[in-house]
């Protein structure tokens, strides 16, 4: 069984280096993962999910690369 992790804002940013605006305009765009909510001024990203938009962003870079 796979353990899911939450991870808050801050730690996204830290993650992969964009700032708050700029992941915001990634989501709305659809191409980044939503947050969901964890309270009711809350809310954090699944960790599983940061990682594979990380892998995905190093596989079409390395592929696009020439």
């Amino acid at each position: 069984m796979t353990t899911i992790r939450l991870i808050r804002l801050p730690a996204v940013m830290n993650q992969i280096g964009y700032s708050k605006v700029w992941i915001y305009r990634l989501i709305s765009r659809g191409v980044f993962s939503e947050p969901i909510k964890i309270g009711i001024r809350a809310s954090a990203f699944v960790e599983s999910e940061i990682d594979e938009w990380i892998e995905n962003i190093i596989q079409f870079s390395r592929k696009h690369a020439d």
